[in-house]
């Protein structure tokens, strides 16, 4: 497995893949593999089916989880191994995932996860710093110290998602944050290090486990994750005025109608908006 594992890390570097995606291409096959107890070489397209029929109906993983799944096995047959594939395994269906509109914080509730859920420093200051510029995850984790550019006013996100380098916000207010972090952190290589390697960054589970200890400190319902505060960025801005293509600018967007799914009305709003019928005068009626 040692061998095809290289072999397949070979072949994603030819094609510029991320190391996000070497590591779930490599982790799908190698599930499969543990899953037949076997080798991936022999496994036929038929029990590739059965495999996924298994993550959907046994795992009820999501459809995103699945997709990803089908499409490292098919790199991997058809790109590693050559393997002539028939139409079971080419034409594999990718699964619908709908339609989820984002979860957000108000933002009270953001003030009671920056003070009640972070006593630590450094747990407040890597959280606000991913709602504050609308980072990812894996964003926020790979900051390093000169990508904070405080005369700017800005942070430079280097390599986000698709490989793609960006600027996004740096308020006076995170600014002041971070300051007081570096000081008492002094932060070298990572502006958040592995509290176990500071030669590593900050992996993406200890940074999950940092927001749910937040959450849960501060008394504040499941939005969906980490990931909750970066829509909680987008749709906050929107809210403000900003125009969505700075907004889309921000995020990181390669397409428009991915910022519009932040284009919806918090639940909590629709009760401070009066019906047009409020704006006539029926007084006759009376």
């Amino acid at each position: 497995m040692s061998k095809l594992r290289q072999q397949l890390i070979q072949e994603l570097v030819l094609r510029d893949g991320s190391p996000r995606t070497q590591e779930a291409y490599v982790a799908a096959v190698y599930q499969l593999a543990k899953y037949y107890r076997r080798s991936p070489d022999p496994i036929s397209e038929q029990e590739i089916r059965q495999y996924l029929l298994y993550l959907a109906q046994s795992r009820k993983l999501s459809a995103s989880s699945r997709n990803q799944a089908t499409s490292a096995l098919r790199f991997f047959y058809a790109k590693v191994l050559a393997r002539p594939v028939d139409q079971v395994l080419r034409l594999l269906p990718r699964v619908g995932q709908g339609v989820k509109r984002p979860q957000v914080f108000a933002l009270a509730e953001l003030e009671r996860l920056f003070t009640l859920g972070c006593p630590h420093p450094r747990h407040r200051a890597f959280l606000m710093t991913v709602y504050g510029a609308g980072l990812r995850l894996n964003e926020a984790c790979h900051l390093r110290p000169e990508h904070i550019l405080s005369e700017r006013g800005q942070i430079r996100v280097v390599e986000g998602k698709g490989k793609k380098d960006r600027y996004t916000l740096l308020s006076p207010r995170l600014l002041h944050e971070l300051r007081s972090y570096w000081r008492w952190c002094r932060p070298k290589e990572w502006l958040f290090a592995s509290s176990r390697d500071r030669a590593r960054p900050m992996v993406d589970a200890t940074a999950q486990r940092i927001f749910n200890r937040a959450v849960e400190r501060a008394g504040l319902p499941d939005k969906g994750g980490i990931h909750s505060l970066r829509h909680s960025f987008a749709t906050h801005l929107l809210e403000a005025g900003v125009e969505i293509t700075a907004v889309q600018r921000l995020l990181g967007h390669s397409s428009l109608s991915t910022t519009t799914n932040y284009l919806h009305v918090r639940q909590e709003r629709l009760s401070q908006i009066g019906g047009p019928l409020d704006l006539l005068d029926l007084s006759s009626l009376a």
